[in-house]
């Protein structure tokens, strides 16, 4: 047989499979979904995104307690405006996260204070909160100086992988 003679058998099966059934929307899906996702990943690209920015944060960062981590992936998670137009170059949506976090001084104690409260939550205990200007708690594993080393440094990292 000829693949012209194969394609009118295959018709013609069809057409008996389907005589006296009321033909559906789903079918019409069923039908044409095989290709519909050809060469596409059905996981959105911002979530792409997201993904590689939290998996280069999670074998990057210098955090034993998980609360910096913690909260920064919150933010990239919650930057859907600051990450979508960086999907080719997702690491420098985190580089600019992190930069406007320690470009402005309010915003960085602020974070401070989150990853703070982010530690006391995952440990039961209360937080030990700096104030600005003070020398930290002895026991505060996220004072105002450690948490600009760890982000520093998580930057130093983002620029030896893109270079």
């Amino acid at each position: 047989m000829t693949s012209k003679e194969d394609e009118e058998r295959e018709l013609e099966i069809m057409r008996d499979a389907l005589q006296g059934r009321k033909f559906t929307l789903a079918d019409l899906i069923a039908r044409e979904g095989g290709g519909f996702l050809k060469g596409e990943s059905p996981v959105p690209i911002i979530i792409q995104i997201k993904t590689e920015i939290n998996n280069f944060i999670g074998n990057n960062l210098k955090d034993l307690s998980g609360a910096l981590q913690a909260v920064l992936t919150d933010l990239v998670n919650g930057g859907d405006d600051k990450i979508s137009c960086h999907d080719t170059q997702p690491l420098n949506a985190l580089t600019l996260i992190i930069e406007d976090i320690l470009s402005n001084e309010h915003k960085y104690y602020d974070f401070v204070k989150q990853v703070d409260l982010k530690w006391g939550q995952m440990n039961g205990e209360r937080p030990y909160f700096q104030n600005v200007g003070e020398t930290a708690h002895p026991d505060d594993e996220y004072s105002h100086e450690s948490v600009r080393l760890r982000l520093m440094d998580l930057l130093e990292k983002i620029n030896q992988q893109i270079s």
